[in-house]
């Protein structure tokens, strides 16, 4: 087999094809988890309105939440929050205090 057919042979199977059903899956699959994790902020920031007695333990949460987002958002390539804060409504005191650790046991 010459040069020549190996190339011919490579451009009848396109290999690039393949690689773009993967990064379709990728993409979808970031998809997916951007949105599942938006919902969590949902859910926290919800909760954090309805809190009553515990409302630290649900600051605390909803703070986490949001910066898990935020994280997984800047992985994926969004850098500026700015819309989502207010699409959400995520509250001044949750970003206050975004990334702080609490104690540990």
């Amino acid at each position: 087999m010459s040069l020549r057919d190996s190339l011919d042979l490579i451009r009848t199977v396109r290999p690039e094809a393949g690689t773009s059903a993967l990064e379709y899956e990728v993409m979808a699959e970031r998809a997916a988890s951007l949105g599942a994790a938006e919902q969590r902020v949902v859910q926290a920031i919800a909760a954090l309105a309805a809190a009553t007695d515990d409302r630290d333990t649900c600051l605390a949460q909803a703070r986490q939440t949001v910066w898990e987002y935020f994280v997984q958002r800047e992985l994926i390539g969004f850098r500026k929050h700015n819309e989502v804060i207010q699409d959400l409504n995520i509250p001044g005191e949750v970003l206050a205090g975004l990334g702080a650790m609490g104690k540990r046991p």
